[in-house]
């Protein structure tokens, strides 16, 4: 028995050598492991900055209907909600006492003429008998003198016919401008006058349409001193892409207009407004969107992608590098905004840099990893200028008609 429990002792003493054994040889080839990490290799490259903007449809031109005389509505010429053209009829008033005063200018005209006609003839007769001394000169002047005044009431009389023809065309009220009209407010029978607060409709232009912008101050004057300092080139001339409410982009792309000289003192903001082809109205006035607007050209930017930056909870941003020797070096960095998947960085890195991206968790400062190269992401550009021509027509035709107004 003795001896049975003295092999049973031997036999626990080897087994605990041989696990103590094996854990060290474990340790010592998990001390030997060198961690195996991706890097991205930083480079410089030209990137467009842009900026989202929250903003509001408008409409291109809105004209409100009105009548410019007084009447009883005949007849509506125009279904709701359609699309007019200008100078089509939209309400006919009952225009009987404008066409009498109309015909009544015409027949003073005619009398006027026919009186003209024998103040004409009078002068005529008594300038050749007043060679001969038949007349006195006396009633020759008389006679010129009735032929000027029929001469003024020749003239005085057609302006009563044109004045009363356009007063009986106010009777038929037609589309200041083209496009889509809304609801009316009046219906058949209903008495309007010239000088009543109430539109009788409301027609607004919407091809184009207007995408009216806010953009801080802070953010223009940051702009503009990035221009100023020449580390940062104007991209005024690219496109705008609009993004619906819903985050789907718009198809067609927009073209900044004209920035607002003023800034609104309750927002501390200013107005900046583009032009934005719309042929299927998709775009309704009053539609929240957003737009991406270039902000400037950056020539020599660096770009990291986002999993290789952290942030502690102060809000400071570091990045791992893989140094000389393949050691991971920590480098605090400043960061300023996205470009699509990527940090865009103002310092702290530069390039050649090799960023960690994957594998961080496994590493520490000092330590030796294995480094694999993986592409740094591509950055998101605005489309070329010339996407939409139809845009910056439509801009050039505003401020052509700004310079005219």
């Amino acid at each position: 028995m003795l001896q049975k429990k003295k092999s049973l002792i031997s036999g626990s003493l080897l087994l605990a050598v041989a696990l103590l054994s094996a854990c060290g040889e474990k340790q010592q080839a998990m001390q030997g492991h060198t961690p195996q990490v991706t890097v991205v290799t930083l480079a410089t490259e030209p990137v467009t900055l842009t900026r989202q903007l929250p903003g509001r449809t408008n409409p291109f031109k809105v004209a409100e209907v009105r009548p410019q005389v007084d009447g009883i509505v005949k007849d509506q010429l125009f279904n709701e909600g359609g699309l007019v053209e200008a100078g089509s009829a939209l309400y006919q008033l009952d225009d009987a006492r404008y066409r009498a005063d109309y015909d009544s200018a015409r027949a003073s005209l005619e009398r006027a003429q026919a009186t003209l006609n024998v103040a004409k003839l009078q002068a005529d007769r008594t300038q050749e008998l007043v060679k001969t001394g038949a007349v006195s000169k006396q009633d020759n002047d008389s006679a010129v003198a009735s032929l000027q005044q029929a001469k003024a009431d020749v003239a005085a009389a057609k302006a009563a016919v044109q004045r009363s023809k356009v007063t009986l065309e106010f009777a038929r009220i037609s589309a200041p401008i083209s496009g889509r009209i809304g609801i009316s407010s009046v219906t058949q029978g209903a008495l309007v006058t010239s000088n009543q607060a109430t539109a009788l409709a409301t027609v607004q232009q919407l091809d184009p349409i207007y995408v009216d912008l806010t953009q801080s101050v802070s953010e223009l004057l940051s702009l503009r001193q990035s221009l100023a300092a020449g580390t940062m080139e104007s991209t005024d001339d690219l496109p705008v892409t609009i993004l619906l409410e819903d985050g789907s982009p718009y198809p067609h792309a927009g073209k900044l207009a004209f920035s607002e000289v003023s800034v609104d003192p309750t927002t501390g903001s200013v107005r900046l407004r583009v032009v934005v082809p719309n042929p299927d109205h998709v775009l309704l006035p009053g539609m929240y969107v957003r737009a991406s607007v270039g902000s400037g050209q950056r020539e020599n930017a660096i770009l990291v992608p986002q999993q290789g930056i952290a942030r502690d909870p102060k809000g400071n941003t570091t990045a791992m590098v893989v140094g000389e020797g393949n050691t991971v070096e920590v480098r605090p960095v400043q960061v300023s905004q996205t470009v699509g998947s990527a940090w865009l960085v103002e310092s702290g890195l530069k390039a050649g840099d090799r960023v960690i991206v994957e594998g961080l968790q496994k590493v520490r400062p000092g330590v030796e990893v294995n480094a694999g190269e993986v592409a740094a992401p591509a950055p998101l550009d605005l489309p070329a200028p010339s996407a939409d021509k139809s845009a910056s027509t439509a801009s050039e035709k505003v401020q052509r008609d700004a310079s005219k107004g």
